[in-house]
């Protein structure tokens, strides 16, 4: 079984830093860590219009970009 980490509502700053949209891995544990290094990352270089949140449904992960309140 693969997990995924997927990006909904993608910004112009997550197109610009290349980093893709849905990864697939083996194991749980390390598609929950990727997720959290990619919200990390976008919280430290991106331009700070947007908030991201990580959402766990059946083993995936999605990662939710929507306009900073």
């Amino acid at each position: 079984m693969a997990y995924k980490v997927k990006v909904q509502n993608a910004c112009r700053c997550f197109f610009k830093s290349g980093l893709a949209e849905v990864n697939e891995f083996d194991l749980k544990d390390d598609a929950k860590n990727e997720a959290e290094i990619m919200i990390k990352h976008m919280q430290e270089t991106f331009c700070k219009k947007h908030e991201f949140a990580m959402n766990e449904q059946f083993g995936d992960y999605t990662i939710i970009i929507k306009p900073r309140t």
